[in-house]
Protein backbone atom coordinates (compact mmCIF):
# COMPACT_ATOMS: atom_id res chain seq x y z
CA UNK A 1 0.00 0.00 0.00
CA UNK A 2 3.05 2.68 0.69
CA UNK A 3 4.61 1.92 -2.45
CA UNK A 4 1.75 2.27 -4.26
CA UNK A 5 0.86 5.37 -2.80
CA UNK A 6 4.46 6.95 -3.30
CA UNK A 7 3.87 5.93 -7.14
CA UNK A 8 0.55 7.65 -6.91
CA UNK A 9 2.37 11.02 -5.41
CA UNK A 10 5.28 10.96 -7.83
CA UNK A 11 2.83 10.80 -10.81
CA UNK A 12 0.72 13.81 -9.53
CA UNK A 13 3.26 15.34 -8.92
CA UNK A 14 4.48 15.10 -12.40
CA UNK A 15 1.07 15.84 -13.54
CA UNK A 16 0.93 18.66 -11.57
CA UNK A 17 4.34 20.23 -12.99
CA UNK A 18 3.19 19.30 -15.92
CA UNK A 19 -0.40 21.16 -16.18
CA UNK A 20 0.90 23.89 -13.84
CA UNK A 21 -1.89 23.61 -11.32
CA UNK A 22 -4.04 20.74 -9.59
CA UNK A 23 -3.56 17.15 -10.58
CA UNK A 24 -5.06 16.45 -13.94
CA UNK A 25 -5.79 13.41 -15.80
CA UNK A 26 -6.42 9.37 -15.33
CA UNK A 27 -3.44 9.48 -12.61
CA UNK A 28 -4.61 12.86 -10.76
CA UNK A 29 -7.88 11.06 -10.18
CA UNK A 30 -6.19 8.50 -8.89
CA UNK A 31 -4.42 10.15 -6.18
CA UNK A 32 -7.31 11.96 -5.60
CA UNK A 33 -9.42 8.74 -4.85
CA UNK A 34 -6.28 7.21 -2.91
CA UNK A 35 -6.11 9.88 -0.35
CA UNK A 36 -9.90 10.34 0.00
CA UNK A 37 -9.83 6.74 0.82
CA UNK A 38 -6.79 7.23 2.82
CA UNK A 39 -8.49 10.25 5.02
CA UNK A 40 -12.31 8.93 5.06
CA UNK A 41 -12.98 8.04 9.18
CA UNK A 42 -13.36 4.66 10.27
CA UNK A 43 -16.48 5.93 11.97
CA UNK A 44 -18.45 9.39 11.01
CA UNK A 45 -20.57 11.47 13.71
CA UNK A 46 -23.55 11.62 13.10
CA UNK A 47 -25.20 14.81 11.37
CA UNK A 48 -28.35 15.94 12.83
CA UNK A 49 -31.99 16.01 10.77
CA UNK A 50 -34.05 19.20 11.44
CA UNK A 51 -36.86 17.79 9.30
CA UNK A 52 -39.56 20.69 7.70
CA UNK A 53 -42.98 20.40 8.37
CA UNK A 54 -45.42 20.39 5.41
CA UNK A 55 -48.32 20.56 4.68
CA UNK A 56 -50.26 17.96 1.86
CA UNK A 57 -52.39 14.68 1.85
CA UNK A 58 -49.33 12.57 3.07
CA UNK A 59 -48.96 14.08 6.14
CA UNK A 60 -52.11 14.42 7.13
CA UNK A 61 -52.84 10.65 6.34
CA UNK A 62 -49.77 10.72 9.00
CA UNK A 63 -51.32 12.52 11.41
CA UNK A 64 -54.50 10.12 11.05
CA UNK A 65 -52.18 7.25 11.28
CA UNK A 66 -50.54 8.88 14.37
CA UNK A 67 -53.52 9.49 16.24
CA UNK A 68 -55.25 5.83 15.26
CA UNK A 69 -52.36 3.80 16.71
CA UNK A 70 -51.48 5.87 19.52
CA UNK A 71 -55.13 5.94 20.90
CA UNK A 72 -55.03 2.14 19.88
CA UNK A 73 -52.04 1.82 22.31
CA UNK A 74 -52.78 3.86 25.58
CA UNK A 75 -56.70 3.13 25.54
CA UNK A 76 -57.12 -0.14 25.02
CA UNK A 77 -55.98 -1.41 28.13
CA UNK A 78 -58.70 0.40 29.80
CA UNK A 79 -61.55 -1.30 27.38
CA UNK A 80 -63.50 -3.77 29.27
CA UNK A 81 -65.50 -7.00 28.57
CA UNK A 82 -67.61 -8.78 30.94
CA UNK A 83 -66.80 -12.51 31.42
CA UNK A 84 -68.53 -13.55 34.69
CA UNK A 85 -67.81 -13.96 37.68
CA UNK A 86 -64.46 -14.44 39.38
CA UNK A 87 -62.87 -13.37 35.51
CA UNK A 88 -60.82 -10.77 35.06
CA UNK A 89 -63.20 -8.36 32.84
CA UNK A 90 -59.89 -6.53 31.27
CA UNK A 91 -60.48 -6.83 27.36
CA UNK A 92 -57.35 -7.34 26.41
CA UNK A 93 -54.93 -9.24 29.22
CA UNK A 94 -51.70 -10.96 29.40
CA UNK A 95 -52.65 -12.57 32.68
CA UNK A 96 -48.95 -14.44 33.34
CA UNK A 97 -50.10 -15.50 36.99
CA UNK A 98 -52.95 -17.35 35.43
CA UNK A 99 -51.57 -18.37 32.39
CA UNK A 100 -54.02 -17.16 30.04
CA UNK A 101 -54.06 -14.26 27.16
CA UNK A 102 -57.78 -12.34 26.92
CA UNK A 103 -58.90 -11.09 23.70
CA UNK A 104 -62.21 -9.51 24.01
CA UNK A 105 -64.42 -13.37 23.49
CA UNK A 106 -61.16 -15.13 23.21
CA UNK A 107 -59.50 -17.44 26.26
CA UNK A 108 -55.92 -17.68 24.78
CA UNK A 109 -54.79 -21.39 26.85
CA UNK A 110 -50.73 -22.19 27.09
CA UNK A 111 -51.04 -24.99 24.96
CA UNK A 112 -52.98 -23.09 22.31
CA UNK A 113 -50.33 -20.68 22.05
CA UNK A 114 -50.41 -21.93 18.15
CA UNK A 115 -53.10 -19.05 17.92
CA UNK A 116 -50.59 -16.51 18.64
CA UNK A 117 -47.77 -17.87 15.99
CA UNK A 118 -50.73 -17.72 13.49
CA UNK A 119 -51.27 -14.02 13.99
CA UNK A 120 -47.77 -13.57 13.72
CA UNK A 121 -47.53 -15.76 10.52
CA UNK A 122 -50.75 -13.45 9.31
CA UNK A 123 -48.87 -10.28 10.69
CA UNK A 124 -45.59 -11.34 8.57
CA UNK A 125 -47.15 -12.49 5.00
CA UNK A 126 -49.43 -9.33 5.13
CA UNK A 127 -46.61 -6.91 5.94
CA UNK A 128 -44.55 -9.01 2.93
CA UNK A 129 -47.85 -8.24 0.59
CA UNK A 130 -48.13 -4.82 1.62
CA UNK A 131 -44.49 -4.30 0.66
CA UNK A 132 -44.41 -6.03 -2.91
CA UNK A 133 -47.21 -3.88 -3.90
CA UNK A 134 -46.14 -0.04 -2.21
CA UNK A 135 -43.13 -0.40 -0.40
CA UNK A 136 -41.95 0.49 3.09
CA UNK A 137 -45.42 1.80 4.04
CA UNK A 138 -45.48 0.35 6.98
CA UNK A 139 -42.27 1.69 7.71
CA UNK A 140 -43.49 5.73 6.91
CA UNK A 141 -46.76 5.28 8.25
CA UNK A 142 -47.83 2.59 11.17
CA UNK A 143 -44.08 1.37 12.82
CA UNK A 144 -44.07 2.18 16.29
CA UNK A 145 -40.38 4.09 15.89
CA UNK A 146 -41.94 6.25 13.05
CA UNK A 147 -45.40 7.33 14.84
CA UNK A 148 -43.02 8.10 18.29
CA UNK A 149 -40.45 9.33 16.45
CA UNK A 150 -43.24 11.99 14.92
CA UNK A 151 -44.75 12.82 17.67
CA UNK A 152 -41.44 13.65 19.31
CA UNK A 153 -40.51 15.95 16.55
CA UNK A 154 -43.92 17.76 16.94
CA UNK A 155 -42.95 18.41 20.33
CA UNK A 156 -39.68 19.88 19.55
CA UNK A 157 -41.42 21.66 16.66
CA UNK A 158 -43.91 23.10 19.48
CA UNK A 159 -40.89 24.44 21.82
CA UNK A 160 -38.25 25.20 19.57
CA UNK A 161 -39.97 26.41 16.31
CA UNK A 162 -39.64 24.66 12.78
CA UNK A 163 -36.77 23.98 10.94
CA UNK A 164 -34.92 26.98 10.82
CA UNK A 165 -35.79 28.24 13.90
CA UNK A 166 -34.28 25.01 15.20
CA UNK A 167 -31.10 25.32 13.80
CA UNK A 168 -30.26 29.00 14.68
CA UNK A 169 -31.55 27.72 18.34
CA UNK A 170 -28.86 25.03 18.58
CA UNK A 171 -26.23 26.91 17.17
CA UNK A 172 -27.05 30.27 19.46
CA UNK A 173 -25.57 30.55 22.79
CA UNK A 174 -26.96 28.72 25.83
CA UNK A 175 -28.98 31.74 27.80
CA UNK A 176 -31.99 31.60 29.26
CA UNK A 177 -34.46 31.17 26.67
CA UNK A 178 -32.93 27.88 25.19
CA UNK A 179 -32.58 26.98 28.59
CA UNK A 180 -36.26 26.99 28.90
CA UNK A 181 -36.78 25.65 25.69
CA UNK A 182 -35.13 23.05 25.47
CA UNK A 183 -36.78 21.88 29.24
CA UNK A 184 -39.63 22.06 28.01
CA UNK A 185 -38.87 19.54 25.05
CA UNK A 186 -37.09 17.27 27.07
CA UNK A 187 -39.68 17.28 29.84
CA UNK A 188 -42.67 16.39 27.37
CA UNK A 189 -40.53 13.81 26.08
CA UNK A 190 -39.94 11.90 29.50
CA UNK A 191 -43.54 12.79 30.03
CA UNK A 192 -44.60 10.71 26.70
CA UNK A 193 -42.06 8.48 27.63
CA UNK A 194 -43.45 7.41 30.96
CA UNK A 195 -47.02 6.95 29.66
CA UNK A 196 -45.70 4.93 27.30
CA UNK A 197 -43.91 2.60 29.66
CA UNK A 198 -47.11 3.22 31.84
CA UNK A 199 -49.60 1.90 29.21
CA UNK A 200 -47.39 -1.27 28.28
CA UNK A 201 -47.35 -2.74 32.28
CA UNK A 202 -51.36 -1.80 31.79
CA UNK A 203 -51.21 -4.65 29.62
CA UNK A 204 -50.06 -7.33 32.26
CA UNK A 205 -52.82 -6.49 34.81
CA UNK A 206 -56.17 -4.98 35.30
CA UNK A 207 -55.34 -1.51 34.47
CA UNK A 208 -57.60 0.61 36.95
CA UNK A 209 -56.47 -1.46 40.00
CA UNK A 210 -52.37 -0.93 38.63
CA UNK A 211 -53.27 2.49 37.93
CA UNK A 212 -54.18 3.43 41.60
CA UNK A 213 -51.12 0.94 43.01
CA UNK A 214 -49.19 3.68 41.20
CA UNK A 215 -50.73 6.72 42.51
CA UNK A 216 -50.42 5.64 46.27
CA UNK A 217 -46.63 3.88 45.15
CA UNK A 218 -48.29 0.30 46.10
CA UNK A 219 -47.28 -1.74 42.80
CA UNK A 220 -45.30 -3.99 42.57
CA UNK A 221 -41.42 -3.14 41.72
CA UNK A 222 -41.44 -5.28 38.74
CA UNK A 223 -44.28 -2.82 37.26
CA UNK A 224 -42.14 0.28 38.54
CA UNK A 225 -38.75 -1.63 36.65
CA UNK A 226 -40.27 -2.12 33.49
CA UNK A 227 -42.16 1.66 33.22
CA UNK A 228 -38.78 2.94 33.90
CA UNK A 229 -36.91 0.32 31.30
CA UNK A 230 -39.95 1.32 28.47
CA UNK A 231 -39.45 5.24 29.18
CA UNK A 232 -35.92 4.93 28.77
CA UNK A 233 -35.89 3.12 25.48
CA UNK A 234 -38.95 5.18 24.32
CA UNK A 235 -37.31 8.39 25.24
CA UNK A 236 -33.62 7.24 23.22
CA UNK A 237 -35.01 5.86 20.28
CA UNK A 238 -37.66 8.17 19.69
CA UNK A 239 -36.39 11.54 20.85
CA UNK A 240 -32.41 10.99 20.62
CA UNK A 241 -31.73 8.22 18.33
CA UNK A 242 -34.48 8.99 15.71
CA UNK A 243 -33.66 8.10 12.33
CA UNK A 244 -30.64 6.39 13.31
CA UNK A 245 -32.53 3.12 14.31
CA UNK A 246 -34.21 2.41 10.91
CA UNK A 247 -30.42 3.16 9.65
CA UNK A 248 -28.15 1.23 11.83
CA UNK A 249 -30.82 -1.02 14.39
CA UNK A 250 -33.36 -2.07 12.13
CA UNK A 251 -33.02 -5.32 9.88
CA UNK A 252 -35.88 -4.50 7.31
CA UNK A 253 -34.86 -2.16 5.38
CA UNK A 254 -32.04 -5.04 4.75
CA UNK A 255 -34.57 -7.24 4.02
CA UNK A 256 -37.24 -5.30 1.92
CA UNK A 257 -35.28 -5.37 -1.40
CA UNK A 258 -36.07 -8.83 -1.74
CA UNK A 259 -40.31 -7.83 -1.57
CA UNK A 260 -39.92 -5.42 -4.58
CA UNK A 261 -39.88 -6.02 -8.29
CA UNK A 262 -39.86 -3.14 -10.79
CA UNK A 263 -44.34 -2.90 -10.78
CA UNK A 264 -43.47 -1.95 -6.92
CA UNK A 265 -44.90 1.04 -6.11
CA UNK A 266 -42.39 3.31 -4.61
CA UNK A 267 -41.43 6.70 -3.88
CA UNK A 268 -39.39 8.17 -6.44
CA UNK A 269 -38.27 11.54 -8.40
CA UNK A 270 -39.34 11.19 -11.98
CA UNK A 271 -35.67 11.72 -13.21
CA UNK A 272 -37.21 11.88 -16.99
CA UNK A 273 -39.25 14.69 -15.77
CA UNK A 274 -36.88 16.86 -13.66
CA UNK A 275 -33.44 16.80 -15.32
CA UNK A 276 -31.80 18.66 -16.35
CA UNK A 277 -32.58 20.53 -12.69
CA UNK A 278 -31.48 24.36 -11.81
CA UNK A 279 -32.90 27.78 -10.37
CA UNK A 280 -35.71 28.93 -12.64
CA UNK A 281 -36.84 32.52 -12.72
CA UNK A 282 -40.41 33.46 -13.36
CA UNK A 283 -41.17 34.50 -16.58
CA UNK A 284 -38.58 32.69 -18.38
CA UNK A 285 -39.27 29.68 -20.30
CA UNK A 286 -38.98 26.06 -19.74
CA UNK A 287 -37.82 24.88 -23.09
CA UNK A 288 -34.33 22.58 -22.56
CA UNK A 289 -34.76 22.03 -18.85
CA UNK A 290 -36.52 19.91 -16.51
CA UNK A 291 -39.20 21.05 -13.65
CA UNK A 292 -36.71 21.03 -10.74
CA UNK A 293 -35.80 23.99 -9.70
CA UNK A 294 -33.31 22.26 -7.34
CA UNK A 295 -34.62 24.37 -4.49
CA UNK A 296 -34.07 21.03 -1.71
CA UNK A 297 -37.50 21.40 -0.19
CA UNK A 298 -37.67 17.20 -0.33
CA UNK A 299 -34.55 17.05 1.57
CA UNK A 300 -35.47 19.25 4.08
CA UNK A 301 -38.74 17.44 4.35
CA UNK A 302 -37.34 14.66 4.93
CA UNK A 303 -37.35 12.88 8.70
CA UNK A 304 -34.21 10.58 7.55
CA UNK A 305 -32.28 13.59 6.13
CA UNK A 306 -31.23 12.60 2.47
CA UNK A 307 -31.88 13.39 -1.39
CA UNK A 308 -34.82 11.45 -2.90
CA UNK A 309 -33.57 12.46 -6.09
CA UNK A 310 -30.73 10.32 -5.72
CA UNK A 311 -32.85 7.46 -6.08
CA UNK A 312 -33.84 4.14 -4.05
CA UNK A 313 -31.74 4.66 -0.75
CA UNK A 314 -31.59 2.16 2.38
CA UNK A 315 -32.54 5.08 4.72
CA UNK A 316 -36.19 6.09 2.58
CA UNK A 317 -39.05 5.01 4.93
CA UNK A 318 -41.53 5.93 2.52
CA UNK A 319 -43.34 8.49 4.13
CA UNK A 320 -43.95 10.73 1.16
CA UNK A 321 -43.63 13.58 2.65
CA UNK A 322 -41.17 14.74 0.17
CA UNK A 323 -43.80 14.53 -2.15
CA UNK A 324 -46.13 16.39 -0.71
CA UNK A 325 -42.82 18.86 -0.10
CA UNK A 326 -41.84 18.98 -3.38
CA UNK A 327 -46.15 18.95 -4.46
CA UNK A 328 -46.34 22.55 -2.92
CA UNK A 329 -43.20 23.65 -4.88
CA UNK A 330 -44.57 23.24 -8.30
CA UNK A 331 -47.97 24.36 -7.32
CA UNK A 332 -45.90 27.87 -6.37
CA UNK A 333 -43.79 27.94 -9.76
CA UNK A 334 -47.34 26.43 -11.85
CA UNK A 335 -45.83 23.09 -13.07
CA UNK A 336 -47.96 19.82 -12.96
CA UNK A 337 -47.56 18.32 -9.41
CA UNK A 338 -46.11 14.58 -9.16
CA UNK A 339 -42.38 15.30 -10.05
CA UNK A 340 -42.05 13.36 -7.01
CA UNK A 341 -44.10 10.64 -6.89
CA UNK A 342 -45.22 6.73 -5.85
CA UNK A 343 -43.86 5.50 -8.77
CA UNK A 344 -42.63 1.96 -10.59
CA UNK A 345 -39.40 1.46 -12.21
CA UNK A 346 -41.31 -0.44 -15.07
CA UNK A 347 -43.64 3.31 -14.96
CA UNK A 348 -40.80 4.90 -15.74
CA UNK A 349 -39.61 2.63 -18.76
CA UNK A 350 -42.34 2.95 -20.26
CA UNK A 351 -42.55 7.21 -20.08
CA UNK A 352 -39.40 6.65 -21.72
CA UNK A 353 -41.23 4.16 -24.50
CA UNK A 354 -43.65 6.66 -24.93
CA UNK A 355 -45.78 4.36 -23.25
CA UNK A 356 -49.00 4.82 -21.01
CA UNK A 357 -48.21 4.16 -17.24
CA UNK A 358 -50.38 1.95 -15.72
CA UNK A 359 -51.00 -0.08 -11.75
CA UNK A 360 -49.91 -3.48 -12.05
CA UNK A 361 -50.66 -5.10 -8.62
CA UNK A 362 -51.56 -8.86 -9.65
CA UNK A 363 -47.74 -10.42 -10.37
CA UNK A 364 -46.94 -13.60 -9.66
CA UNK A 365 -44.86 -12.52 -5.48
CA UNK A 366 -48.66 -10.99 -5.32
CA UNK A 367 -50.44 -13.91 -5.96
CA UNK A 368 -48.11 -16.40 -4.28
CA UNK A 369 -48.20 -13.64 -0.81
CA UNK A 370 -52.29 -13.40 -1.05
CA UNK A 371 -52.89 -17.51 -1.32
CA UNK A 372 -50.29 -17.67 1.11
CA UNK A 373 -51.98 -15.34 3.68
CA UNK A 374 -55.31 -16.61 2.83
CA UNK A 375 -54.09 -20.07 3.57
CA UNK A 376 -53.22 -19.36 6.79
CA UNK A 377 -55.98 -17.19 7.54
CA UNK A 378 -58.43 -20.18 7.00
CA UNK A 379 -56.47 -22.58 9.00
CA UNK A 380 -56.88 -20.00 11.92
CA UNK A 381 -60.76 -19.80 11.18
CA UNK A 382 -61.25 -23.58 10.78
CA UNK A 383 -58.99 -23.92 14.14
CA UNK A 384 -61.00 -21.11 16.00
CA UNK A 385 -64.21 -22.52 14.75
CA UNK A 386 -63.55 -26.47 16.09
CA UNK A 387 -62.12 -25.10 19.42
CA UNK A 388 -63.42 -26.88 22.34
CA UNK A 389 -63.53 -25.97 25.81
CA UNK A 390 -62.25 -29.36 26.94
CA UNK A 391 -58.49 -30.70 26.48
CA UNK A 392 -57.27 -33.78 27.76
CA UNK A 393 -54.02 -35.55 27.76
CA UNK A 394 -52.76 -39.06 28.80
CA UNK A 395 -48.93 -39.53 29.87
CA UNK A 396 -48.12 -42.65 30.93
CA UNK A 397 -45.41 -43.92 33.74
CA UNK A 398 -42.14 -44.39 32.20
CA UNK A 399 -40.09 -45.59 35.12
CA UNK A 400 -41.33 -48.30 35.90
CA UNK A 401 -43.11 -49.00 32.72
CA UNK A 402 -45.73 -51.33 34.71
CA UNK A 403 -45.84 -53.33 37.89
CA UNK A 404 -46.34 -56.67 38.47
CA UNK A 405 -48.86 -57.52 41.27
CA UNK A 406 -48.97 -59.94 44.05
CA UNK A 407 -51.29 -62.12 42.09
CA UNK A 408 -49.63 -61.78 38.85
CA UNK A 409 -51.56 -59.46 36.89
CA UNK A 410 -49.71 -56.01 35.19
CA UNK A 411 -50.03 -52.73 36.55
CA UNK A 412 -49.18 -49.31 34.52
CA UNK A 413 -49.70 -46.27 35.70
CA UNK A 414 -50.88 -42.90 33.71
CA UNK A 415 -51.92 -39.29 34.33
CA UNK A 416 -55.03 -37.71 33.08
CA UNK A 417 -55.25 -33.95 32.87
CA UNK A 418 -58.36 -32.40 31.84
CA UNK A 419 -58.48 -28.67 31.31
CA UNK A 420 -62.08 -27.27 31.65
CA UNK A 421 -61.90 -23.72 29.29
CA UNK A 422 -65.56 -22.68 30.57
CA UNK A 423 -66.25 -20.31 33.40
CA UNK A 424 -68.49 -23.51 35.56
CA UNK A 425 -67.26 -26.48 37.40
CA UNK A 426 -67.81 -29.49 35.62
CA UNK A 427 -67.98 -33.10 36.22
CA UNK A 428 -66.62 -35.88 34.25
CA UNK A 429 -66.66 -39.70 34.24
CA UNK A 430 -63.11 -41.57 33.10
CA UNK A 431 -63.49 -44.87 31.78
CA UNK A 432 -61.30 -46.98 29.34
CA UNK A 433 -61.94 -48.76 26.11
CA UNK A 434 -59.89 -51.39 23.99
CA UNK A 435 -57.93 -53.31 26.48
CA UNK A 436 -59.95 -56.43 27.00
CA UNK A 437 -60.23 -57.54 30.35
CA UNK A 438 -58.63 -54.32 32.02
CA UNK A 439 -59.28 -52.16 35.46
CA UNK A 440 -59.36 -48.97 36.00
CA UNK A 441 -58.91 -47.56 39.21
CA UNK A 442 -58.21 -44.35 41.20
CA UNK A 443 -55.65 -44.72 43.96
CA UNK A 444 -57.42 -41.65 46.18
CA UNK A 445 -60.67 -43.58 45.50
CA UNK A 446 -62.40 -47.18 46.07
CA UNK A 447 -63.94 -48.95 43.53
CA UNK A 448 -63.07 -50.39 39.83
CA UNK A 449 -63.94 -49.90 35.99
CA UNK A 450 -64.74 -45.50 36.18
CA UNK A 451 -64.25 -42.77 38.10
CA UNK A 452 -65.29 -38.95 38.32
CA UNK A 453 -63.21 -36.43 38.44
CA UNK A 454 -64.28 -32.83 39.29
CA UNK A 455 -62.78 -29.83 37.96
CA UNK A 456 -63.16 -25.82 38.76
CA UNK A 457 -64.19 -23.29 36.37
CA UNK A 458 -60.92 -22.43 33.98
CA UNK A 459 -58.87 -24.44 36.06
CA UNK A 460 -56.68 -27.68 35.18
CA UNK A 461 -57.03 -31.03 37.05
CA UNK A 462 -54.35 -33.82 37.79
CA UNK A 463 -55.73 -37.31 38.08
CA UNK A 464 -53.98 -40.42 38.50
CA UNK A 465 -54.85 -43.57 37.56
CA UNK A 466 -54.07 -47.29 37.53
CA UNK A 467 -54.69 -50.09 34.76
CA UNK A 468 -54.21 -53.75 35.70
CA UNK A 469 -54.47 -57.19 33.17
CA UNK A 470 -54.68 -60.48 34.63
CA UNK A 471 -51.70 -62.31 34.13
CA UNK A 472 -52.51 -64.13 31.01
CA UNK A 473 -54.23 -61.45 29.65
CA UNK A 474 -50.93 -59.93 30.02
CA UNK A 475 -49.17 -61.91 28.95
CA UNK A 476 -50.93 -62.68 25.61
CA UNK A 477 -50.36 -58.89 24.50
CA UNK A 478 -48.23 -59.43 21.35
CA UNK A 479 -45.05 -57.68 21.16
CA UNK A 480 -45.67 -56.24 25.25
CA UNK A 481 -47.60 -53.46 24.16
CA UNK A 482 -51.11 -52.78 23.29
CA UNK A 483 -52.90 -49.49 22.23
CA UNK A 484 -56.24 -48.24 24.23
CA UNK A 485 -58.52 -45.24 24.73
CA UNK A 486 -59.05 -43.08 27.89
CA UNK A 487 -62.66 -41.72 27.45
CA UNK A 488 -63.12 -38.33 29.31
CA UNK A 489 -67.56 -37.60 29.27
CA UNK A 490 -68.99 -34.30 30.88
CA UNK A 491 -71.50 -36.06 32.58
CA UNK A 492 -73.56 -32.93 32.14
CA UNK A 493 -73.51 -32.18 28.59
CA UNK A 494 -72.67 -35.69 27.59
CA UNK A 495 -69.49 -34.73 25.44
CA UNK A 496 -67.12 -37.08 24.75
CA UNK A 497 -62.97 -36.73 24.44
CA UNK A 498 -60.72 -39.81 24.07
CA UNK A 499 -57.12 -40.14 24.06
CA UNK A 500 -55.35 -42.94 22.72
CA UNK A 501 -52.58 -44.47 25.23
CA UNK A 502 -50.21 -47.66 25.44
CA UNK A 503 -50.25 -50.53 27.95
CA UNK A 504 -47.02 -52.21 28.44
CA UNK A 505 -46.90 -55.60 29.87
CA UNK A 506 -43.55 -58.17 30.17
CA UNK A 507 -44.70 -59.90 26.58
CA UNK A 508 -43.88 -63.52 25.62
Amino acid sequence: MTDTATTLERLAAEAVATAGASPHGEEGERYTAVNSERNRPLYESRVKVYPKLVHGTFRRLKWLVMAFTLAIYYVTPWLRWDRGPNLPDQAVLLDFPARRFYFFFLEIWPQEFYYVTGLLILAALGLFLVTSVAGRVWCGYACPQTVWTDLFIHVERFFEGDRAKRIRLDKSPWGMGKLARKAGKHLTWVLIALATGGAWVFYFADAPTLAGQFLTFDAPSAAYLFVGLFALTTYLLGGIAREQVCIYMCPWPRIQGAMFDEESLLVGYKEDRGETRGPHKKGTSWEGRGDCIDCGQCVAACPMGIDIRDGMQLECIQCALCIDACDEIMDRIERPRGLIAYDTFRNQERRLAGETPRLNIMRPRTILYSAVLALVAAIMLVALGNRTTLDVSVLADRNPLFVRLSDGSIRNGYQVKIVNKEHSERIFSISIDGLEGAILTRPALAGEGTATVVVEADKLENARFFVSLPAARAAAIEGGEADFDFVVTDTESGKIATRTTTFRGPGK
